[in-house]
């Protein structure tokens, strides 16, 4: 079962986080994902205004989603984002049934 990385961001430093975008594509695809939404045009429509960069990204399974993030490759990317250039929240989760 398909599973989606969805991770809303924003970016405090362009110049340091581009350090982190730029390695972060092909890490996602050596574990079989497909990025489906990466910033682009969107509109909030409830809740609060606090992020400004959206991602979603589609993976085989949940365990495939979950075994990127924790790569060393993505962890050591990740360490670009870390240090204050950005703001990030991650969530991966299962794809399912859609008319439960």
């Amino acid at each position: 079962m398909p599973a989606y990385w969805v991770a809303r961001s924003k970016i405090i430093d362009p110049i340091a986080y581009k350090k982190y975008t730029d390695r972060v594509p092909g890490i996602i695809a050596r574990h079989g994902g497909k990025v489906l939404a990466r910033g682009g045009r969107y509109r909030i429509m409830e809740g609060p205004e606090k992020f400004h960069r959206f991602v979603v990204i589609e993976f085989p399974t949940l365990e495939a989603a979950v075994a990127c993030f924790n790569s060393p490759e993505y962890q050591e990317a990740a360490a670009f984002r870390r240090n204050g250039v950005g703001e990030v929240e991650n969530v991966i989760v299962e794809g399912g049934d859609a008319t439960a």
